[in-house]
């Protein structure tokens, strides 16, 4: 579908959205579970806390769809959403940070899987990223994890382009200290 072919059929589907058809709002939900999912996890590391976020992020889009304005694509809206339910979720959590495994990469690891040692390099990315602040965390995320633009990000996170930049380098130049004593 064309990026117009795509707004369109977005646009229509807010309008039957507020008007409260549920079709609608099942396919909004088809069409971006998946990627908001990665993005959760992405921040979480957990896929218990990520389902939980997108389904608190759809619950609360459906009941601020009304608001909906379209200065942005529905995806970004939905992700400035989901990136507040996030912080929500931290600080129920009393800003406690932890990292799971990815369950897939747990199911490899037994006999005839993937080898520990990748395994161990996996976790010890997560653990890096889980290390960093949130705030970091969130903008290297959405940039290196969902590609977003820093226009993008700046948008959906409602902040200054330069903020964006300056945390996206200093969350790098963290990673870049952790990782230097790492050998492969």
């Amino acid at each position: 579908m064309r990026g117009t072919d795509l707004e369109e059929r977005e646009t229509e589907l807010i309008r039957r959205g507020v008007r409260g058809d549920p079709k609608a709002l099942h396919e909004i939900v088809d069409g971006h579970a998946r990627y908001l999912f990665g993005t959760a996890y992405g921040m979480l590391g957990k896929a218990g806390d990520a389902e939980d976020v997108v389904q608190e992020t759809f619950l609360a889009a459906f009941k601020g769809i009304g608001r909906f304005g379209g200065r942005s694509a529905l995806r970004t809206w939905l992700v400035g959403i989901l990136v507040r339910q996030v912080a929500l979720l931290h600080r129920r959590k009393r800003g406690k940070l932890t990292v799971g495994l990815d369950e897939r990469h747990e199911q490899q690891a037994g006999p005839g899987g993937t080898e520990a040692r990748e395994v161990d390099e996996r976790l010890d990315v997560a653990q890096m990223l889980g290390r960093l602040s949130p705030e970091h965390r969130e903008v290297l995320v959405l940039r290196e994890y969902e590609g977003m633009s820093y226009e993008e990000i700046a948008q959906t996170l409602d902040l200054p382009r330069g903020t964006v930049e300056s945390r996206l380098s200093r969350a790098r130049q963290e990673l870049r200290g952790w990782l230097s004593g790492y050998e492969r």
